[in-house]
């Protein structure tokens, strides 16, 4: 079993890998800092689990 994300996780990130096509990597401390920037998270446990979501949509696509 894997981890279930929340439907706002899941969709925050293809938004932003809609919006900001070609950021993104799968270099997880990086997609930290452009989540931070490109979205108005509240909590580092939020922007975290976006991140990571992020990256692993990437790996998968590479």
């Amino acid at each position: 079993m894997g981890n279930i994300r929340t439907t706002f996780i899941k969709r925050t990130s293809s938004e932003l890998l809609e919006n900001y096509e070609g950021k993104f990597t799968t270099n997880f401390e990086e997609n930290k800092k452009l989540v931070e920037e490109f979205t108005t998270v509240s909590t580092k446990h939020l922007r975290n689990k976006i991140a990571g979501y992020v990256t692993r949509i990437i790996k998968q696509q590479s």
